[in-house]
């Protein structure tokens, strides 16, 4: 093959994510971004802002009934994550299936990482298909959506809640639910866009999420294990066919 032809070659990419993986993110961002929208200005509602944001949105009665739509929203959307693992791991049997649980690899490799950002190791760890990272922020996902569910629903229905729990379950609900959204709210705006859009090598926007490839360059850089065990299997599948 001439150097010409060669050069003309179209660069690799992998699939990362399925359409439905994406479909998910995308009516993760719309109901995540507009509970923020709806959300915060309740909690904040003595300011002077939240009030504006709020007349600017039709007043508290609209902003409350847009709310509980997007909640209904990211709850039909993690209904169909849970459905989607359990397809994944019972029926496929995927070989990323549990890809996302941690592991003793994630606690050496962000002590690796660590030292690396402090000078103390000259190259940083290997990882796999999720970096420690992206599995913080999952199980952090997982665990804010539970607690914003739960308080959420005493928050909705305190008449049928009170039948069963003490009275002190509003306020208690009412505390929790509005400092875990402040929590998730700067999570997702300090660490996950920063990792996920800011890093190195990923500026000005990362949009594999969006178009479900990575390029084969950044699976060597960024997911050097599991690239190695891609090219195994291509090349053991070769073998079988020669």
């Amino acid at each position: 093959m001439s150097t010409q032809q060669m050069s003309t070659e179209k660069p690799r990419t992998f699939i990362r994510f399925d359409l439905s993986a994406r479909i998910e993110h995308i009516l993760l961002i719309i109901s995540f971004g507009m509970l923020c929208l709806t959300g915060l200005p309740q909690k904040f509602h003595n300011y002077a802002w939240a009030q504006s944001l709020m007349n600017g949105m039709g007043g508290i009665e609209t902003v409350q009934t847009m709310h509980h739509f997007f909640a209904y929203m990211m709850g039909i959307e993690t209904v169909y994550h849970v459905l989607a693992l359990i397809r994944s791991i019972f029926i496929k049997k995927s070989p990323n299936r549990f890809s996302m649980i941690p592991g003793l690899k994630d606690i050496t490799d962000a002590l690796r990482h660590l030292g690396y950002n402090l000078g103390l190791v000259k190259e940083l760890p290997k990882y796999d298909r999720f970096n420690w990272k992206e599995k913080v922020e999952y199980w952090a996902l997982v665990w804010g959506t539970i607690v914003m569910f739960l308080t959420g629903a005493i928050l909705m229905w305190p008449e049928i809640i009170t039948r069963w729990l003490p009275g002190y379950f509003i306020p208690a609900a009412k505390a929790a639910h509005g400092g875990e959204a402040l929590l998730a709210f700067l999570a997702i705006l300090i660490w996950h866009m920063y990792n996920a859009h800011l890093a190195q090598g990923k500026m000005p926007l990362d949009t594999t999420i969006f178009t479900g490839k990575v390029s084969e360059e950044r699976m060597r850089h960024e997911y050097p294990l599991e690239y190695e065990r891609i090219l195994a299997r291509e090349k053991k599948a070769e073998a079988k066919k020669a």
